[in-house]
């Protein structure tokens, strides 16, 4: 666990200094081009979220986040822009959207990959302030070239930190190896089922959250996303969702404390990133430790841009409770995929880890591991050398 906890700490480290690389760029380009601030928490969206695909890319995947993800970046800002218009119209093209990145899975690694990259800048654009800020902070956001360069910027941030790293640093990337597509017996395919549980619960979510939460409907519809992404099973949903709704719970205490003391300005703005840190290091335990900084974050974001992030607590804690509950069902009774079919349905990047045991062995070990694949393997060729 000790050597565990070190390692997460130092690629909580690459990512929070690939983040606060691309924010700085952003801060700069905001000051130079007169642009609102939604462009640094477009930075930092981008840049955490990329951080954990790319860590182990080739070259060939890193052209293409290269050129999908600015692409896909400025197309979410007209998105944006045709759901504050026309609510209806532009959930249907975002609901669209992210099952779409899930049906693609069927078509193998590579598919699945762009499929990720695609949903980047869709969640950003639930996390990037709105239209839940005051009517005075959503004057001259973000344009969809601007959108593209930040995404560009993601991207270089990324690679140069995990480049150097990788050439400099006490460890190296390794890549989990790919697993080749299984031909599953189920009708309709595993990646079809998942695509529609997430069609299902992200459409509800929407028309609940716009009825029961006004302005504040991405809380409904971000919970809803995570909770059944990468779903392997219906045990896995209910887990997540559960670990989001209690992340939240805590992270609403430490939003009401700070609050409470007062912290505001450029202080909320550096505590933030230290919530954020600790919440990166301790992720791969629990997905509740995330939750909760996220929650934390989001209100220390909320209160810098004026908003009285303690008074919408409980309605956050609503709105979180309302999309896992949704998540939930639709992976329990809408074409239910059983646990050992969702291992081999090309579950998406972020959601694969390397093995806990990888991070204990040697370099002679892990070869050994590569070669055999299985610790039942490794056990035998340990057997054997004694």
């Amino acid at each position: 666990m000790t050597a565990k906890l070190i390692r997460n700490a130092y690629e909580a480290a690459l990512a929070m200094t690939a983040m606060l690389l691309c924010w700085a760029a952003a801060l700069v380009l905001e000051g130079a081009a007169g642009l609102h601030t939604d462009v640094l928490v477009l930075a930092v969206a981008l840049s955490l979220t990329l951080s954990s695909t790319q860590r182990t890319a080739d070259t060939r995947r890193r052209l293409t986040a290269l050129v999908v993800l600015p692409v896909t970046a400025g197309a979410s800002i007209f998105l944006g822009r045709l759901i504050a218009a026309h609510y209806v119209t532009g959930a249907a093209v975002f609901t669209a959207g992210i099952s779409l990145a899930i049906w693609i899975r069927r078509y193998g690694p590579a598919a699945t990959k762009a499929g990720t990259l695609l949903t980047l800048p869709l969640i950003a654009l639930l996390v990037v302030p709105g239209p839940a800020l005051p009517p005075e902070a959503q004057s001259g956001l973000v344009t969809w070239f601007w959108s593209a360069l930040i995404g560009a910027l993601a991207c270089c941030s990324v690679w140069l930190v995990q480049g150097l790293a990788d050439r400099y640093g006490p460890w190296r990337a390794e890549p989990v190896p790919e697993q080749p597509p299984r031909r599953s017996p189920l009708h309709p395919r595993p990646s079809t089922r998942m695509a529609l549980q997430m069609a299902a619960g992200v459409a509800i979510a929407f028309a609940l959250g716009r009825l029961l939460f006004d302005d504040h409907w991405p809380w409904v519809v971000l919970t809803a996303y995570v909770a059944a992404s990468g779903n392997r099973g219906r045990n896995d949903v209910l887990r997540k969702g559960v670990e989001r709704l209690a992340g939240a719970c805590v992270g609403t205490l430490l939003a009401t404390g700070v609050a409470t003391a007062g912290v505001t300005g450029h202080a909320s703005v550096a505590l933030m990133f230290a919530v954020l840190a600790v919440a990166l290091w301790l992720r791969p335990l629990s997905y509740a430790y995330w939750a909760a900084g996220m929650t934390c974050a989001l209100s220390l974001l909320l209160g810098y841009f004026g908003q009285n992030a303690q008074h919408l607590l409980p309605t956050r804690l609503e709105g979180i409770a309302v999309g896992a509950v949704l998540s939930v069902a639709s992976a329990w009774w809408l074409l239910p995929v059983p646990r050992r079919r969702a291992t081999t349905a090309q579950i998406a990047p972020t959601d694969v880890q390397r093995p806990p045991a990888l991070l204990l062995l040697g370099s002679g070990d892990r070869a050994r591991w590569g070669r055999t694949g299985t610790r039942r393997g490794l056990r035998r060729r340990s057997a054997a050398a004694r």
